[in-house]
């Protein structure tokens, strides 16, 4: 907990701390009438929009009446530290928006509203009843939001106020017997659910201090109280309860000035904020999937089925500060919603990599990354870096170390290419966005902790890397001891064919873990009669895998990609998708071809195969993370094409994408499919 603290504390605190240097610049370009040695007085009015992040305590103290009519008092505490493994804590995200009116007398009014999503804000607490037995009640808030009237006082570079409002929330009340015996599948522990709104007030206050003309930031204190109120759960238990909350909140404004609306942020876009320290950019993903009618005949477990459509969506903040010479913190915050199509189910080339093995129906905030970057310039010619996502501008040698600490995917290191690695920008499916043998070191959502190294040298590049594995193989949680762990070598070589530049790079990895192999599963479900189980024969041991990365410019309008590899193909999947040979391919088209600049056209096919024994093991009902139809008696290799079309909207930052995808036997199963995956995508950045 300390060290997320701290992470966002700094990352986003820091920016408070420049705001006299921010104020400064403001002061200096006041004009005629501005107050000496004060921000002008007119930059506090108008619209404005902003994001912010925080913690929260507080509980939910009330009754439960159990089954038997047993009644008992109940207390959730609705705080909960940070677990690093499991990247869970009573920390939210959100957004506001609102509009305020700088009166003569510096006085400053306005009114803002604002949502926000938890991660994890309320917790269970068992009970025992008289009787002896014991159940665990709980309370969780999945949204909440205020609408507030603020009032402050503009001093001469910050602003300090007050607020308050009404409040809501929207909660999950459960309870789950024998809490005891619980395996964490609400379904099996026979958890039972109910949905509850809450409507109360709000109160606090804070400070706003000026970055730029643009940007601001503030700290604010927020306390939400709400009465009394309770559902009646199925089977006859119930649960009411108050609910009071503390929070602490840090943020970020855009402004917009007076006469604009919070809503031209949409149609103009935003500029995002870079300093010589600090930057703060932002990207929003929605996508959306539909599954056409095919042939089915039978579905297992984690079948891909047909007639069936899913969206997800994401945002995501880039917070990032400059430490001292060559180092950058970055902290990415993200709001996430949603499931792919079957759940993340039921085809090895998963559709969407913008869809993880995790999902949730209502938005929920994760902390994805939070690392520090090294550069050491080792000379040569100076380059010039751009601003953006992850990266300040500036410059650096073509000959240079860069070292990398903290939470981050593998995929942002290793494995990369410019036609076919970003699922927000390119092709969506995961074979495509990395190669489907690559079963880098991640959680459910694809991030882990690990360090890196890379050497530039030239033409050639050299990775290396160490990172943690999950706890159990494609799970949430990662392994806390670190005793699981996936080493990880690239070689790179950019060159150039007829003055057209490319690069070539092998990845090779090797992971340590407890995992299983399908021929083990196999022999101990024939021995004790049961249908196969990776989970029951798993044991420390290696799993490796080697790849080969190409991608080479053809024209300046036409680029080619390439990916190959091949894994332990008896040996069970870590952290990604069941493949052990793999094979894919494509090319990108710029639209400058048809006189669209702007416009992408992608085209792509995959070709996935696993072993032997991993067809047996899912012909004999086996279950991996991905696949089981049940049986497995006509095998064939997966193969896939995936096309699509991108371009922008005409406002702002935003751009579209029509996808389609062609899944021939998903899965690996000739009797099911083939399937056609129509998608779209809406995307915008700042």
């Amino acid at each position: 907990m300390r060290t997320r603290i701290l992470i966002e504390t700094a990352a986003v605190g820091a920016l408070l701390v420049a705001g006299p240097a921010g104020a400064a610049d403001l002061r200096a370009g006041a004009g005629a009438g501005a107050s000496s040695g004060s921000v002008p007085l007119a930059y506090w009015s108008g619209a404005f929009v902003g994001a912010h992040g925080g913690w929260t305590t507080g509980h939910a103290e009330g009754m439960a009446r159990e089954a038997a009519g047993t009644v008992v008092p109940v207390r959730v505490d609705l705080f909960e530290p940070y677990d690093l493994a499991k990247g869970t804590g009573s920390y939210s995200l959100g957004l506001h928006a609102g509009y305020n009116w700088a009166l003569p007398s510096r006085w400053v009014v306005g009114v803002e509203a604002d949502i926000t999503t938890p991660n994890t804000i309320g917790t269970a607490r068992t009970v025992v009843s008289p009787g002896g037995d014991q159940t665990a009640f709980g309370e969780a808030v999945t949204l909440a939001g205020t609408l507030r009237g603020r009032v402050g006082y503009a001093f001469d570079s910050w602003l300090a106020y007050a607020t308050a409002g009404f409040a809501w929330s929207f909660d999950r009340m459960t309870a789950t017997p024998n809490p005891g015996a619980a395996t964490g599948d609400e379904q099996a522990d026979g958890t039972v659910a109910a949905r509850l709104w809450r409507f109360g007030w709000a109160a606090g206050g804070g400070l706003e201090i000026p970055l730029t003309p643009a940007w601001s930031a503030r700290a604010e204190y927020l306390y939400t109280g709400f009465g009394t109120d309770g559902v009646t759960l199925p089977g006859g238990r119930a649960l009411s309860a108050d609910l009071s909350a503390h929070t602490i909140r840090l943020g970020l404004d855009y402004r917009l000035g007076e006469g604009r609306s919070p809503f031209d942020p949409l149609a103009t876009g935003v500029s995002g904020l870079e300093t010589d320290r600090f930057a703060f950019h932002g990207q929003t993903t929605y996508t959306h999937q539909y599954a056409s009618p095919f042939r089915s005949p039978y579905a297992g477990q984690n079948s891909f089925y047909p007639n069936q459509a899913r969206q997800t969506f994401d945002a995501t903040f880039y917070i990032g500060m400059r430490l001292w010479d060559g180092a950058e913190l970055w902290v990415n915050p993200e709001i996430d919603q949603g499931f792919g199509l079957s759940r993340s189910f039921g085809v090895a080339g998963f559709p969407s990599g913008e869809a993880y093995k995790a999902g949730a129906d209502y938005p929920y905030a994760r902390l994805p990354r939070a690392f520090l970057r090294q550069t050491i310039d080792l000379g040569g010619e100076t380059e010039t870096v751009e601003g953006g996502i992850n990266q300040f501008s500036g410059k650096q040698t073509s000959d240079r170390l860069v070292i990398t600490v903290g939470k981050f995917s593998v995929g942002d290191v290793f494995d990369t290419n410019k036609y076919a690695h970003d699922p927000r920008t390119d092709f969506l499916n995961w074979a495509l966005a990395d190669t489907g043998t690559f079963d880098y070191a991640a959680d459910a959502w694809a991030f882990t902790y690990g360090a890196t190294v890379e050497w530039y040298r030239g033409d050639w590049t050299f990775r290396a890397g160490a990172f943690d594995l999950p706890k159990v193989p494609n799970s949430t949680d990662l392994d806390p001891t670190f005793q699981q762990f996936e080493l990880v070598g690239e070689v790179e070589r950019r060159h150039e064919i007829a003055g057209r530049k490319g690069k070539v790079a092998v990845t090779g990895f090797l992971n340590r873990a407890r995992l299983a192999t399908f021929d083990d599963a196999i022999a101990y479900g024939q021995l004790t009669g049961t249908t196969p189980d990776l989970a029951a024969v798993r044991r420390y041991r290696s799993k490796t895998g080697l790849s080969v990365n190409v991608e080479q410019e053809i024209t300046p309008t036409v680029g080619a990609f390439l990916r190959a590899g091949f894994n332990s193909g008896n040996v069970e999947t870590n952290a990604f998708t069941d493949i052990s040979r793999a094979l894919a391919g494509g090319l990108v088209l710029s639209g400058r071809m048809w006189s669209r600049p702007d416009d992408t056209i992608g085209i792509a096919g995959i070709v996935n195969q696993i072993s032997p024994s991993h067809v047996a093991y899912l012909n004999a009902g086996g279950l991996t993370a991905i696949l089981g139809d049940g049986m497995l008696p006509n095998p064939g290799r997966e193969k896939i094409v995936e096309t699509y079309y991108a371009f922008p909207l005409g406002f702002g930052t935003w751009r579209m994408t029509l996808d389609y995808q062609f899944v021939s036997n998903p899965g690996y199963n000739r009797d099911r499919g083939p399937a056609s995956v129509f998608g779209t995508r809406l995307r915008s950045t700042f």
